[in-house]
C-alpha cells in the first residue's frame, strides 16, 4: 500500500460519509409504528412507492458485481460477456405477471418470504425449508461478489496488501453497513439506492461519451477489440458469438432471467411496495437500466484499446480482472472524478448486499427459526433474530473474502445461479397452478440439485488451474443419461442450470403422475384464487405490523 491515490481516497471517503448518515437517518425515514417488526424492518413497513421501488428494486438487481465483471468479462472472453443485456431484456416481461401474483397473495396472508409462500400454498414444512435454505446459499455467494466489486475499487485506489491491512478498509466499510443496517432495517438501502444509481448514471454516460473521443472513436475501440482475441487462442473469444456458444449464451441469458427473481432479495424489493400498480410501473421503468448495462458492458472493449491491464492481486499473486474498469478510470479520468466513479461502484455494493442480508435474514427468522426453534416467537423476537441473522450473513461473506480465493467466489456466482432454479416449480409455477405434487417438487428440487452439481463438478477452468467447478458451460458432449451420451461429439455448450431445470421439471412431473395415481395427500392450500388478484385498499390484505 505505497501508491495510495489520495485524491480519489478523499473523494470516495467524503461520498461514503454521505451514505452513511443517510444510512442513519433512514430508520426515521417514513417510519411506521415500530421497527421491532419484519414488516418494518425487513420490508420497510411494505409502503413503498413507485419512484422508491424503482430505485431499490434497480439497486438491488444491478449491483457492484454487474459494473465491474460484465465489462470485465467482454475484455477478457467478448461477445459472450454481453449475455447479461438480453437477459434483463426478456426478465420484466417473464416476470410482469407471476410478481403481481406473489405481491397480492403475500399480502393478503402476510407472507414475508417465498419459503413463507410455498409453507401456506401446500402446507409442506418441508419444502418451505428447502425453498429457504436454496434462498440463504445461493444468496450467500452473491454477498461476497459484492465485496469483490467494493475490493477491486480499493486494490486500484492503493489498498492492495497480502494480509489483513490489505483487507482492513473493506472490513470498516462492512462494519459500517452491518450497524446503520441492523438499525434501518430496509429502508436504509432503499434511500442509499438514490445516491447510488444517480451517481452509477452520471458516471457511466461522461464515460461512454468521453472516452470513445479520447481513444479515437468506436470504430478504432472495436477493431483493437477484434484484433486482440484474433491473436487468442480461445476459438469462442471475440466479438461476435462462435458457433460453440451461441446455445450457452441463449441458456445462460434465459436461465438467468429465469432466476433473478427467485433470489430472496428481489422478491423482497418486489413485497415492499406499497401496491400492484406501483410493479406495474417498475416492470416498464426498469428496462432502463438495461441500457445502463449495455452501456457499461462496452467499456470492456474501450479497456483493450486504452490498453489497460488488470492489477496483481498482492493476497494471491494473479491479475485480478474485475480491476479492469477501474484502472480504465483511474487512467483516463482526472481523480477527482475517478474518485466520484470509484465511490458510485462501492456505494453499489452496499445497496444490493444490504437488500440480499435482509433477505437472507427474514429466511432464517420466519422459516427456520420461527418454524423449528421457537414456534411462539412474537414480532419483538423475530424481528430481533433477523437484525442478528443479518450481521451474521454479512460478516460471513467478509470471512469468505478473506480466506478463500475472490476467484472461486466468482465461480460460486455461476453456481448459485444453478441452486436457486431449482426452486422455480415450487415458488414461480405454483403462483398459477398446485398440478404438481409437494412430494414431487421435493424429488424434483433433490434430482436437479444433483444433477446440477453433478454437471459443474465435470467443468475445469485451465486458466485458474481448476480441474473441476470451473465454470456453468458444459459442452452437449459432455451430458450423459445413465451413461448414455445422446450428444456424443458435439462440442456446443449449454448453461447447466438450464439442464438442471429441465431435469427437475421432468422429475417432478413423472413424480406428480405417480402420487395422484395413488391418490397420496397433497396438503392444504391455504390460499384461494381471489387471493392472487387482491389490490391496495382490500379489505383482504393483512394490516402491516400488528403486535
Amino acid at each position: 500500500m505505497t501508491n495510495l491515490q489520495w485524491t480519489e481516497i478523499v473523494v470516495f471517503a467524503i461520498l461514503f460519509l454521505v451514505v452513511t448518515v443517510l444510512g442513519f437517518v433512514a430508520a426515521r425515514w417514513q417510519a411506521g409504528s415500530t421497527l421491532d417488526h419484519l414488516d418494518e424492518w425487513g420490508l420497510g413497513g411494505r409502503k413503498f412507492g413507485s419512484w422508491i421501488t424503482w430505485f431499490l428494486v434497480g439497486g438491488d438487481l444491478y449491483t457492484a458485481y454487474t459494473f465491474v465483471a460484465v465489462p470485465a468479462l467482454v475484455f477478457g472472453a467478448g461477445a459472450m460477456g454481453f449475455f447479461a443485456l438480453p437477459y434483463t431484456v426478456i426478465l420484466y416481461p417473464i416476470v410482469f405477471l407471476p410478481l403481481l401474483r406473489m405481491w397480492s397473495v403475500s399480502r393478503v396472508h402476510g407472507y414475508v418470504t417465498p419459503a413463507d409462500y410455498v409453507r401456506g400454498r401446500y402446507g409442506s414444512s418441508l419444502l418451505a425449508l428447502l425453498v429457504a435454505i436454496t434462498g440463504i446459499v445461493a444468496t450467500m455467494p452473491y454477498i461476497a461478489l459484492q465485496l469483490v466489486g467494493l475490493e477491486a475499487v480499493l486494490r486500484t485506489m492503493g489498498f492492495n496488501g497480502a494480509g489483513f491491512l490489505g483487507h482492513l478498509p473493506l472490513l470498516i466499510a462492512f462494519v459500517v453497513l452491518a450497524v446503520y443496517t441492523y438499525q434501518s432495517g430496509l429502508r436504509a438501502p432503499a434511500l442509499i439506492a438514490f445516491v447510488k444509481d444517480i451517481l452509477i448514471y452520471i458516471v457511466i454516460l461522461v464515460a461512454v461519451f468521453y472516452l470513445p473521443s479520447k481513444l479515437g472513436g468506436w470504430e478504432t475501440i472495436f477493431n483493437s477489440a477484434e484484433a486482440k482475441f484474433a491473436a487468442t487462442p480461445a476459438a469462442s473469444d471475440g466479438v461476435l458469438l462462435s458457433p460453440t456458444n451461441q446455445l450457452q449464451y441463449a441458456t445462460l441469458a434465459l436461465g438467468s432471467a429465469l432466476a433473478l427473481f427467485l433470489y430472496p432479495h428481489s422478491l423482497t424489493g418486489a413485497l415492499a411496495s406499497r401496491g400492484r400498480n406501483v410493479i406495474k410501473r417498475n416492470m416498464v421503468a426498469l428496462p432502463a437500466y438495461s441500457l445502463l448495462l449495455g452501456l457499461l458492458a462496452l467499456l470492456g472493449f474501450v479497456a483493450i484499446q486504452a490498453a489497460s491491464k488488470p492489477i496483481v492481486n498482492q493476497a494471491t499473486g494473479r491479475p485480478d480482472t474485475n480491476t479492469i474498469v477501474p484502472v480504465l478510470f483511474d487512467q483516463q479520468f482526472p481523480a477527482w472524478f475517478t474518485g466520484i466513479a470509484f465511490a458510485a461502484i462501492g456505494i453499489g455494493a452496499l445497496v444490493p448486499a444490504a437488500i440480499m442480508s435482509i433477505a437472507a435474514a427474514n429466511l432464517w427468522t420466519r422459516n427456520i427459526y420461527k418454524e423449528y426453534i421457537k414456534k411462539d416467537a412474537d414480532p419483538k423476537q423475530e424481528a430481533k433474530q433477523a437484525k442478528l441473522a443479518s450481521l451474521i450473513v454479512k460478516f460471513g461473506a467478509v470471512l469468505f473474502i478473506l480466506f478463500v480465493d475472490p476467484q472461486f467466489s466468482i465461480d460460486l456466482q455461476l453456481i448459485g445461479g444453478v441452486i436457486i432454479l431449482q426452486t422455480l416449480p415450487a415458488v414461480a409455477i405454483s403462483l398459477y397452478t398446485r398440478w404438481f405434487h409437494r412430494w414431487a417438487l421435493v424429488a424434483g428440487w433433490v434430482v436437479g440439485m444433483v444433477a446440477g452439481f453433478a454437471m459443474l463438478y465435470e467443468i475445469p477452468n485451465p486458466a485458474a488451474g481448476k480441474a473441476h467447478f470451473g465454470g456453468s458451460a458444459l459442452s452437449l458432449g459432455q451430458l450423459s443419461i445413465f451413461g448414455w451420451h445422446p450428444f456424443s461429439g458435439v462440442s456446443t455448450q449449454i448453461y447447466v442450470g438450464f439442464v438442471a431445470l429441465l431435469v427437475n421439471l421432468v422429475v417432478a412431473v413423472l413424480v406428480t403422475w405417480i402420487l395422484r395415481a395413488r391418490n397420496v395427500d397433497n396438503g392444504i392450500d391455504q390460499t384461494q384464487d381471489a387471493d392472487y388478484h387482491a389490490d391496495e385498499g382490500d379489505p383482504r390484505l393483512k394490516e402491516v405490523a400488528v403486535h
